[in-house]
């Protein structure tokens, strides 16, 4: 038996080794084959490069050969004809083709001839024959403006006695036919083909020029596959768990088919700039290994009618060659705008593209094994036919990733980067509260740079720092100096803005008080806290009292604001407007939502105001000055309760310029958050 066992063993591996070797020698072969068909196509192309540049070398030279210079001296007709009267001309040719004379002179007129008087039409008085100094002299002039002058002068030349001749120059003629009309065709065609054929071949830097009516730069000649997956993804769970029915519907769509189900043909990816929306794309084209089709939308949008929407089906025909494929196409807001009513805008290049759009998505099956996939951040402004089941009828939305997910993502990007062990990356997420999953890529990108900069080996919390601080505020202006009075009042302004928030319970996000000049700012306080997804009115009314701290900060010691309160002021501002306006928290104008509704929310843009009337709109400025003088009391408030820790901070911050840590933290032990001053709502930590 064992040795039964040992025989089937040996078979089955010399069946092995047959197979490997049978599937190398495939390899191999098709390997060969496609280098035979690129060196093909590469002679093709060096052929039609050689024939083109001929072509056009036959076209310069034809240009000079019909437009040639012959020798001799040139001559005016005025001299042509005061020679002709002293019956010096000894012959003259007349070419017609080049509408030129081209014949001699003799030095002196023949003896016993008199000048003739008949050529008073053609010379003018001041005309001289030209001299010259022994011998007959070639001359060349151009045919006069008109017909009959021409003709005129030719009778003049005949009468004078000499040799004349016709030159009709035929085959001049019909070489330019061919030179002015049959040549710049045959370049234009032969460069068309050329560029056709290296596209085809991608032997070529030629072939990145597309074609009129394609789309993608040549990227769609061949199938490409992305190597990233759901494992390269961070801080998105909840998008991939939506994501994942999508990779199993490409990895089987017969399974689906065979049941009867309809898996989504269409996922919107919705959220803002920068969250990973095009990474979700690629991964799962990543999971299964099926083509990735990238494209934006602009791409489609062209001024000539009728481009746009051949693209469209270019794109779409080259997905159902290679199906199953994803195809992904980034800013669809571009080419899915809403469309305009009325009966003017249905020719329009942009609708005609959104309608080739949706016809090309209602054309594949079940089993097609296509999915399209949309990112946007504009979702407001997309047609609502785009967002109907059996299109995009999946919406995904990626959010900024919370505390968990910005460690993750953290991590993720510093794998493989010399990072040290106490580089804590989970306090680098608190401090970036709001940060996408780029600004994270950058910050991690920056610490490195930082390191490389000063010749670190290792990558360390300081450079770890400092790249969050540019992120935030931008580099430190070693070159603009400020002056003692300067420095004093940050200072203050600063300190003010720490000592209000540790009155109000936000102490433990204060990170760093700096009088650093970052960027635009004079000085900066980095805080880090979560946003939650409900906020209170007094958790409001408290944030607005920080912003407007440094500015009542500068009033109590100095007796009057500065213009470094700008930033906090237009925050201020922003956040006054949004209590009153889109919240309804006041108690004058009740609970009414003032400002628009139909506007983006993931791009920060300012709400515009809604159609109010004068009067309630009178009434919102008057509600967001009183929110905002409020808080700057209590603010104020704050800083005469604890103005003994406002002056030893300031102070502090105006000798070290930074603050942060525990440093920061015993300076401000005195300061307890104050419950009375926004009501027993004030949550402290």
């Amino acid at each position: 038996m064992r040795e039964r066992l040992a025989e089937w063993t040996a078979t089955a591996n010399a069946g092995l080794r047959w197979v490997r070797r049978e599937a190398h020698a495939a390899i191999r072969e098709w390997r060969r084959a496609r280098i035979a068909r690129r060196k093909v196509r590469s002679k093709q192309t060096y052929v039609l490069a050689a024939t083109w540049l001929l072509l056009v070398a036959a076209f310069f030279y034809s240009l000079g050969y019909l437009a040639p210079t012959p020798a001799g001296r040139r001559l005016t007709i005025d001299e042509l004809s005061a020679l002709t009267g002293q019956h010096r001309v000894t012959s003259a040719e007349f070419r017609d083709e080049d509408a030129q004379i081209v014949g001699s002179f003799a030095c002196q007129p023949p003896a016993g001839t008199k000048p003739s008087t008949t050529l008073a039409p053609l010379t003018s008085p001041t005309a001289l024959a030209p001299a010259c100094a022994s011998g007959p002299q070639r001359f060349w002039v151009s045919y006069p403006k008109s017909d009959s002058a021409t003709a005129l002068l030719l009778q003049l030349v005949t009468d004078s006695g000499s040799r004349v001749s016709i030159d009709p120059q035929t085959r001049k003629a019909q070489i330019r036919v061919v030179t002015t009309l049959v040549l710049p065709l045959m370049i234009l065609a032969t460069l068309f083909v050329l560029l056709f054929t290296a596209n085809r071949g991608g032997a070529s830097g030629i072939g990145e020029v597309e074609t009129f009516g394609s789309i993608g730069k040549g990227r769609f000649g061949r199938r490409k596959k992305t190597p990233i997956t759901f494992a390269d993804i961070a801080g998105a769970d909840d998008a991939v768990a939506e994501l994942r029915e999508v990779r199993d519907y490409l990895a089987d769509p017969d399974r689906y088919k065979e049941l009867g189900a309809v898996p989504p043909r269409g996922v919107l990816l919705i959220g803002p700039p920068g969250c990973g929306k095009t990474l979700l794309a690629k991964a799962v084209a990543g999971e299964v290994g099926v083509p990735f089709f990238s494209v934006a939308g602009a791409e489609f949008v062209e001024s000539l009618v009728g481009v746009g929407a051949a693209r469209v089906r270019d794109l779409f025909a080259r997905v159902r060659a290679v199906a199953p494929a994803v195809v992904f196409i980034d800013e669809l807001d571009a080419a899915g705008r809403k469309r305009a009513g009325g009966n003017a805008g249905g020719n329009e290049e942009r609708e005609q593209t959104l309608n080739q759009i949706l016809v090309e998505m209602d054309g594949f099956d079940v089993g097609a094994g296509i999915v399209v996939m949309g990112a946007t951040n504009r979702p407001d402004i997309l047609d609502p036919a785009l967002l109907r089941p059996g299109r995009f009828d999946r919406h995904v939305t990626v959010e900024r990733p919370d505390l968990v997910g910005r460690a993750k993502i953290l991590e993720l990007h510093a794998r493989g980067k010399p990072f040290t062990a106490d580089v804590d990356f989970v306090q680098v997420a608190r401090r970036t509260p709001g940060f996408s999953g780029a600004d994270l890529a950058n910050v991690v990108n920056e610490a490195v740079l930082l390191g490389i900069r000063q010749g670190k080996t290792e990558i360390e919390p300081t450079e770890v720092d400092e790249a969050v601080q540019r992120t935030l505020s931008g580099t430190v202006r070693r070159a603009r100096t400020l002056t003692p009075e300067e420095r004093k009042r940050i200072a203050f302004h600063e300190s003010g803005h720490v000592v209000v928030a540790a009155a109000t319970g936000r102490f433990e996000d204060v990170h760093r008080v700096s009088i650093l000049t970052r960027g635009r700012n004079l000085g900066a306080m980095t805080m880090g806290a979560e946003d939650p997804a409900v906020v209170t009115k007094t958790q409001l009314e408290s944030r607005l009292a920080i912003h407007l701290a440094g500015v009542a900060a500068e009033e109590l010691v100095f007796g009057e604001p500065s213009s470094g309160a700008e930033q906090d002021i237009v925050e201020a501002t922003i956040l006054a407007r949004d209590m009153v306006g889109r919240y309804g928290m006041s108690d004058k104008l009740g609970k009414v939502r003032l400002l628009a509704l139909d506007v983006d929310e993931f791009l920060d843009a300012d709400v515009p105001l809604a159609a109010v009337s004068g009067q309630t709109h009178q009434d919102l400025d008057t509600e967001v000055r009183r929110a905002i003088d409020e808080a700057q009391r209590d603010a104020t408030r704050i800083l005469v309760t604890h103005r003994a820790t406002l002056d030893t901070l300031a102070r502090r911050l105006e000798s070290e310029e930074t603050l942060e840590g525990n440093e920061l933290e015993d300076l401000l032990i005195e300061v307890q958050p104050e419950m009375d001053l926004f009501g027993s709502l004030l949550v402290t930590r």
